[in-house]
């Protein structure tokens, strides 16, 4: 799979074209030849262990510190010093910690930094930013009353003050309890909607798999890249999981020479006193049939057969647990 296309097509247009970027820190790397692209509109995850090179890359992008090596294009410019300024007004960085200011109003907080960026039509811009995170109801609150999840929200509308084409989003959701996750959700679908791209970084796997259309996993290096289906399909070979309620007297004479089925073994993941089998196949569609109407012809219970689903969690695992991190 080759990891800066797979996933996406060659037409799509572009928000941001990474070609082979590397970052050192005195003799320590933290991010080596990493190259991969991101559509506009795309929800793109970033994905990786603590010291595996995200932040920094993430820095890099947001033209907050220079890479060592490589190139890359954000919002349609390339990455040089003299574009960093017009690079920063069409992207948005949210860090994981908000850093808003708690003794003032939520419109007060939204103002300050509207002002801080020059912005023109501030009044208008404050007033989309408020009611695209839902928050015109609590504009006048001191942030410091709110709760995190409410000032993720707030944090979200002052990256919106500048309508930016490309956000940034460093772990929105961390710290917040489910009901908060949920609602930062919504509002990054709603991101989507709109056409801005989400550069999304996160450590829970079950957030990226819901939001991205594509995801990269880091361990300094870029490891793998795509959807999280064809990531899973990739990486694991597909298989039936089938329990019975009593074993099968004679379980090869069943399996063996069956259509799309290309071996079978015990689930000894079963304990509940039924049993089960794990079936390698190559179409399931083609071989669940025939494996069903094999069981009813062996006389055999089924209690239950079904595709095995691998989850973003297990790709990760299968991709960095037995590698060593490099330098977030």
């Amino acid at each position: 799979m080759h990891a800066a296309e797979s996933g996406r097509s060659a037409s799509d247009p572009v928000a941001v074209e990474v070609s082979h970027l590397g970052k050192s820190f005195g003799g320590r790397t933290a991010v080596h030849d990493v190259s991969f692209s991101v559509a506009r509109g795309e929800v793109f995850g970033f994905l990786g262990p603590n010291g595996a090179g995200k932040t920094t890359t993430v820095r890099i992008l947001g033209t907050l510190i220079t890479p060592t090596s490589g190139s890359a294009t954000v919002a349609g410019i390339p990455l040089t010093p003299e574009n960093e300024v017009e690079i920063r007004r069409r992207i948005s960085i949210m860090p994981e910690a908000p850093g808003l200011y708690r003794r003032l109003t939520v419109r007060e907080n939204l103002e300050f930094f509207a002002r801080l960026y020059g912005l023109s039509k501030r009044s208008a811009r404050i007033e989309e930013a408020l009611d695209a995170v839902n928050l015109g109801d609590r504009a006048e609150d001191p942030c410091g009353s709110l709760s995190k999840g409410l000032r993720q929200r707030v944090a979200l509308g002052r990256a919106l003050l500048n309508d930016p084409e490309v956000m940034f989003l460093d772990e929105p959701t961390s710290g917040l309890d489910p009901v908060a996750a949920h609602d930062v959700h919504g509002l990054i679908d709603s991101l989507r909607q709109r056409g801005v791209t989400v550069f999304l970084t996160t450590h829970r796997l079950n957030e990226a798999e819901r939001l991205c259309d594509r995801i990269a996993i880091m361990n300094t290096g870029l490891q793998t890249i795509g959807r999280p289906d064809e990531l899973r399909h990739t990486l694991f070979d597909r298989s039936l999981e089938i329990t019975t309620s009593a074993p099968l007297p004679d379980a090869d004479l069943v399996f063996t020479g069956l259509p799309a089925v290309e071996g079978w073994q015990h689930d000894t993941r079963v304990t509940d006193g039924t049993t089960g089998y794990v079936l390698a196949v190559s179409d399931p569609a083609q071989a669940a049939p025939q494996a069903v109407r094999a069981l009813v012809a062996a006389g055999a219970d089924v209690l239950s057969i079904s595709e095995a689903r691998h989850s973003l969690e297990d790709v990760y695992l299968e991709l960095v647990e037995d590698q060593e991190g490099g330098s977030r």
